[in-house]
């Protein structure tokens, strides 16, 4: 008797182990996914912003060649 409830005890413990690595492993996921979008946003602002630059640097020469 005393046998099986440490048998249901251990694998009831086994049990709770498994599920908190999956969950570790379904919240690694995410963050990992949530990282990569952060970086790709982050590229498509860089890029906005370098554009946004450039058309204002181009509109400044414009402004100074029709000032001469």
């Amino acid at each position: 008797m005393r046998s099986i409830i440490v048998l249901v005890a251990v694998v009831a413990l086994a049990g709770c182990g498994v599920e908190t690595a999956t969950t570790a492993a379904t919240v690694a996921a995410a963050k990992q996914k949530e990282i990569e979008q952060g970086k790709k946003t982050m590229n498509q602002v860089q890029q906005n912003l370098d554009k946004a630059m450039e058309q204002t640097q181009q509109s400044t020469e414009r402004a100074d060649a029709a000032a001469k």
